[in-house]
C-alpha cells in the first residue's frame, strides 16, 4: 500500500531526513521506531503532506503521490492521527468526528457504528467539547475523527503518549483489530517498546534521520530490537 523511497526532507538548511525508505502492506502494522528528535514525526507529515519533502517518491496503492497540501493528501486516502492529538477543544466530539466528512462523498456523511463499537465512550460524550475529554479520551475521538475518512493508510504518530494504562490497551486492541481486518496499512511511531514490539509485523528503526534497520518481525529479535533503538 505504502512504498517512500529515499526521501530526505529539510527544515530550513537544516537537514533532517536522509535517504529514507518505508514500506508498509495493506493488513499489516509497520511500526517506525528510534529516539526523540531522529525523525520519525517529520517522515510521517511529509507522508501525510503537512510538511513538503525535499526528494524522494511516495507510493500509495501503486500510484505516485504526489508533495500535495494534507487535504489533499487525506482526499487520496491517508489518515493521520497527529502526535498531541490536535482534536478541536471547543468543537463536541460530534462536530470534530463530523470534520471528517471532508473526505468523504455526501451520501456517507454519517458515523458509521463500527466507531461506537471500537470507542464507545465517544457515543456517551457526544454533546461534550472535545477540550474536556480527559486524554485518552481526546486519543480515542482523534482516531475515530481518522477512521471515518475511511482510510487505505493510516499514520499513527505516539498514540499512547501520556495516556493512562487501559486506555493504552483498548487502543492496542483497536490497532489490533484494524489490522486483521485487512483493509488499510497501519504505520505506527511509537516509545513505549513493549506496545510496538507486540503490534509491529514489521519495524523501520530511525537514528540521526537515516534507517538503521528495516526487517520483518519474524527475522528480528527482541533484544536485536531494543538495541537499535537504544541510546
Amino acid at each position: 500500500m505504502l512504498d517512500v523511497s529515499n526521501l530526505n526532507l529539510h527544515y530550513g538548511h537544516s537537514q533532517i531526513l536522509y535517504d529514507v525508505s518505508l514500506s508498509a502492506d495493506t493488513g499489516k502494522v509497520t511500526c517506525l521506531m528510534g529516539t526523540n528528535g531522529v525523525g520519525k514525526t517529520s517522515l510521517i507529515r511529509a507522508i501525510a503532506g503537512s510538511h513538503a519533502r525535499s526528494s524522494g517518491t511516495v507510493i500509495l496503492d501503486g500510484a505516485p503521490l504526489p508533495a500535495s497540501p494534507s487535504h489533499a493528501i487525506a482526499h487520496k486516502g491517508v489518515a493521520i492521527v497527529p502526535q498531541g492529538r490536535e482534536i478541536f477543544p471547543l468543537l463536541t466530539v460530534r462536530e470534530n468526528m463530523e470534520t471528517a466528512f471532508a473526505c468523504l462523498p455526501k451520501d456517507e456523511h454519517f458515523i458509521p457504528d463500527q466507531i461506537y463499537d471500537l470507542f464507545p465512550i465517544l457515543k456517551s460524550f457526544l454533546d461534550r467539547r472535545g477540550g474536556d475529554l480527559s486524554g485518552g479520551q481526546q486519543q480515542q475521538l482523534a482516531i475515530a475523527r481518522a477512521l471515518i475518512t475511511k482510510p487505505k493508510l493510516l499514520l499513527l504518530d505516539e498514540p499512547t503518549e501520556g495516556i493512562q494504562p487501559n486506555i493504552i490497551q483498548q487502543i492496542g486492541e483497536v490497532i489490533s483489530l484494524l489490522r486483521d481486518q485487512g483493509e488499510m496499512a497501519i504505520v505506527l511511531v511509537e516509545q513505549y517498546f513493549d506496545f510496538a514490539y507486540n503490534l509491529a509485523d514489521r519495524f523501520t528503526v530511525l537514528k540521526r534521520g537515516s534507517v538503521t534497520m528495516a526487517d520483518q518481525k519474524s527475522n528480528v529479535s527482541r533484544d536485536e530490537l531494543l538495541a537499535a533503538v537504544s541510546v
